[in-house]
């Protein structure tokens, strides 16, 4: 009897920890990863929606700061030392606070990130930086809270806090120039071992960001021929770089490759900016 007893309390303390309800978070959590340019940036965050709700002015009241979300602090992450806003803010993590406004809102980069929602005391001596930025309406409601990043290129980008009716955009700077000259001079200076696509990728770096043409020229060329006039897109860079040195010539002759090339691989798009681009140099 004993040994029934024990086998029914052991089948019933499994059932127990088998068994776990699970339901939806109100809030729930998201997770946003953006490489901009060659640096890594994290938001955190758990996302409440409206559900009828009056948000700012009355949830969320204005000129009192706000954890910028639900449950545990937002938080952001930049693998490089970074510049929000003309602010200069270190490589790390840290907690988004905001002060919202009808106009205007404060965003605060909090180096404590292991709160839950606002600290119990604030400490100043933990604020990373602070920048000020302007609301603009949007027509229809976001029902629910949403972080993005928008506005992309190489050197920067925009982070987005879109809620209700209220959107502001926080524009930071990533160090990708420095980053990519120092690995391009790392590699150049390479006395072999230097693939077609190793000279690509530094001659058309320097194209994309106006840099010495010249070299890039150099470069680019320099792949082209390693590579055999097979690669429709590094011909297409290079009929480009020519252009820019006015070289119209060499430019028509590179983008007729380029469109060979393309048409033989069946790239439609190629094969319409090659054309595009022969157009306005008068030559189709």
């Amino acid at each position: 009897m004993k040994k029934n007893s024990l086998l029914l309390f052991i089948a019933t303390l499994a059932v127990s920890v088998q068994a776990q309800i699970q339901t939806p978070a109100p809030s729930p959590f998201s997770k946003l990863e953006q490489k901009v340019g060659l640096t890594d940036v994290v938001v955190e965050y758990s996302r409440p929606s409206m559900r009828g709700r009056k948000v700012f002015g009355d949830l969320v009241p204005f000129d009192a700061i706000w954890r910028t979300g639900a449950n545990k602090n937002t938080t952001i992450s930049f693998s490089d030392d970074v510049v929000v806003e003309g602010k200069q803010l270190k490589a790390g993590t840290y907690a988004i606070y905001t002060r919202p406004g009808e106009a205007v809102w404060e965003v605060i980069f909090y180096t404590d990130t292991e709160n839950w929602g606002n600290p119990q005391e604030w400490d100043a001596s933990k604020v990373a930086a602070t920048v000020k930025v302007e609301v603009y309406p949007i027509s229809e409601n976001i029902e629910t809270f949403t972080f993005t990043i928008d506005d992309l290129n190489n050197n920067g980008a925009t982070l987005g806090i879109l809620w209700e009716k209220t959107y502001v955009g926080v524009k930071f700077v990533v160090p990708t120039v420095d980053k990519a000259i120092q690995s391009i001079t790392e590699t150049m200076s390479k006395t072999e071992g230097l693939t077609a696509n190793d000279y690509f990728a530094a001659g058309s770096y320097y194209f994309s960001e106006g840099m010495n043409m010249e070299q890039a020229k150099e470069w680019v060329d320099k792949a082209v021929e390693m590579d055999g006039g097979k690669a429709y897109w590094m011909m297409r860079t290079q009929s480009l770089i020519y252009a820019k040195l006015g070289d119209k010539k060499g430019a028509i002759e590179a983008a007729k490759k380029s469109l060979a090339a393309a048409q033989a691989a069946g790239n439609e798009d190629y094969v319409k900016m090659n054309k595009d681009s022969l157009k306005e140099w008068a030559e189709m």
